[in-house]
């Protein structure tokens, strides 16, 4: 099946420093993202994470309070903090990690990168991205490939405020969505999806015939 999928990564205005106790609440998510910590795990003490970052208890108990009330970890009194059992969802509500999934069906997968630059942001990107029109944003594409056969185009802008050292990074290794997920801690994922022609451009890198319907997934996600 071939589908066509636009992404876009989006934050809030961000403070010129981050809170302290959203220092401590990035640094457990992130754990959490790339999987060094699952769930079951039993989190660092408080007084552990009150030595680790130099921070007060009552910051740190903020964090904790704030990542409980998120439904990201499970507190339990006189005994710790784990790391809460994910929720049943469905699969258009999680982001997936595409080139895990070709492998682990027994197929090579690769991914084509045509494009990676930073552009001014146009009236829609900016506004996605609640920046002004013509700040500058990155803006990639790449083909993902499996067994050779195209199967996903993916368009993506991201606010350099919050991933500066996103152009920086080979994506043909470790793709986009894969290395967001690693590096930046989210909130909060919002997705769209509807099934379109392709044009004609789109049809020509996905292999397939501009009167084949192909599945849209439009993405954003907030951090912080």
């Amino acid at each position: 099946m071939h589908s066509a999928t636009a992404t876009r990564q989006r934050s809030t205005m961000p403070a010129p420093t981050v809170a302290l106790y959203q220092q401590v609440k990035d640094f457990i998510a992130r754990k959490i993202q790339d999987g060094s910590w699952r769930a079951g795990d039993r989190l660092p003490s408080e007084h552990e994470l009150v030595t680790q970052f130099g921070m007060s208890r009552m910051t740190v108990n903020r964090a904790l309070r704030e990542l409980m009330e998120q439904g990201r970890i499970v507190r339990v009194a006189g005994v710790g903090s784990f790391v809460a059992e994910t929720k049943p969802q469905s699969t258009l509500l999680q982001i997936a990690n595409l080139a895990s999934e070709i492998r682990q069906r027994g197929h090579d997968y690769r991914c084509q990168v045509l494009t990676v630059e930073r552009i001014s942001a146009t009236l829609e990107t900016a506004a996605a991205l609640e920046l002004r029109t013509g700040e500058s944003v990155f803006h990639a594409v790449c083909v993902h490939l499996e067994d050779g056969v195209p199967v996903q185009l993916e368009d993506r802008f991201v606010n350099p405020r919050v991933v500066p050292n996103f152009a920086q990074q080979d994506f043909s290794v470790q793709q986009p969505s894969e290395f967001l997920v690693r590096t930046v801690p989210f909130d909060q994922v919002e997705h769209v999806v509807d099934a379109v022609l392709p044009s004609t451009e789109q049809a020509r890198l996905l292999d397939m015939d501009e009167t084949q319907p192909c599945l849209l997934l439009t993405r954003r996600t907030w951090s912080s």
